[in-house]
């Protein structure tokens, strides 16, 4: 008899044990969720600035068109984007690199650098872009809490039986980590 006392005692530990495991990686994965809707918003603030920063520049004589046309390609490539973590990074990462050579050339050119609206528009510009490297930072951290608790032992046992899995981390290209070169 005091045997099956301690076996139902046992058993109520390893239920109780599953259970915080389980409802642990929920909170993860929603974390990770909540953080990737973090990301699309701010991306979502970009897609819909950029087309007012084309039509600023177009209103200037000698822009480049070329460089627009990129911009605003990168920018239907990155809007369409689909699947997963690393396909939409690659189309962000040439969205932002697409807008770098939009503000280059610009440089060429005083009087649109001058402009109030041009100014306002690559301000706006530059704080989204804070807040979306802001938003990818807190979500990789969020992924990293998640892939860390379903590859523990014995955690990565419960995240198994109910089908949890990793996320991947939204990162940079190859471009975008190599340095910018200065001349003078």
């Amino acid at each position: 008899m005091p045997y099956s006392w301690i076996a139902i005692g046992v058993g109520a530990v390893l239920l109780i044990w599953i259970v915080a495991v389980f409802n642990s990686l929920v909170r993860k994965r929603n974390r990770v969720k909540n953080a990737w809707s973090d990301i699309d918003v701010q991306l979502k603030r970009r897609y819909d600035l950029v087309p007012n920063l084309v039509e600023t520049v177009k209103g200037y004589k000698g822009y480049e068109a070329s460089v627009l046309e990129n911009v605003t390609k990168a920018r239907t490539s990155a809007m369409n984007q689909g699947g997963g973590v690393a396909g939409r990074a690659q189309a962000e990462n040439m969205l932002s690199g697409a807008l770098k050579s939009l503000f280059a050339v610009a440089e060429n050119y005083p009087q649109l650098r001058a402009s109030e609206n041009f100014q306002k528009l690559q301000d706006q510009l530059s704080s989204l872009e804070n807040d979306i490297q802001s938003a990818r930072r807190y979500y990789n951290a969020a992924a990293r809490e998640l892939n860390n608790a379903v590859q523990v032992f014995p955690a990565s046992v419960i995240a198994g039986v109910f089908g949890f899995k990793q996320s991947e981390f939204f990162g940079t290209d190859e471009r975008e980590r190599s340095a910018v070169g200065v001349s003078f």
